[in-house]
């Protein structure tokens, strides 16, 4: 497994996270540690906001926000699947939103999403990476499912106290 040394490092990478108190502060080591493992160029962390029916990002390189409808793009397909997508051809596939490429300037060549569960088993987000030199592998997927798991803890706690705290907002 190409993976085993990264094993050692995740543990560091858990310590950095549990120092982590926000989204904001959290999902920049995500991505940097996600693209760091496995390669990819790009790295964006989708939030599922199930009342409005959409994804949103904060974090996505090259870009200030994102935000899709949960049905559109291979995020939404992952979303529907409820498994990884891998396309190293995404051009060519039926769910690529290309929209994105086109307003940024940046070039889709490879793609990999997983989804990241909830303790409740509900999609919460959707990791994707970008642009792996030579495309990614099933090795690639099966790490980002395991990472997924890893991270879900976190992103369900944050996104808990983000939802409270705009329900406080609210009610003053």
């Amino acid at each position: 497994m190409k993976y085993a040394d990264t094993y050692q490092s995740l543990a560091q990478f858990g310590r950095e996270l549990l120092n982590k108190k926000s989204l904001e502060d959290g999902l920049p080591l995500i991505s940097d540690y996600a693209k760091k493992v496995i390669g990819a160029d790009r790295c964006s962390i989708f939030i599922h906001d199930k009342i409005d029916h959409s994804f949103w990002t904060t974090l996505s390189d090259g870009v200030e926000r994102i935000v899709i409808p949960d049905d559109k793009g291979l995020v939404g397909f992952t979303l529907e699947e409820k498994k990884p997508i891998l396309s190293n051809d995404p051009y060519s596939h039926p769910h690529f939103l290309s929209d994105v490429d086109k307003e940024t300037g940046y070039i889709t060549k490879s793609v990999v999403t997983a989804p990241v569960f909830s303790s409740k088993r509900e999609i919460i987000g959707v990791m994707q990476l970008i642009n792996k030199e030579g495309g990614f592998d099933k090795e690639d997927v099966r790490f980002m499912i395991f990472f997924a798991h890893y991270i879900s803890g976190f992103l369900e706690l944050t996104n808990v106290f983000l939802k409270k705290n705009d329900t406080l907002k609210k009610e003053q």
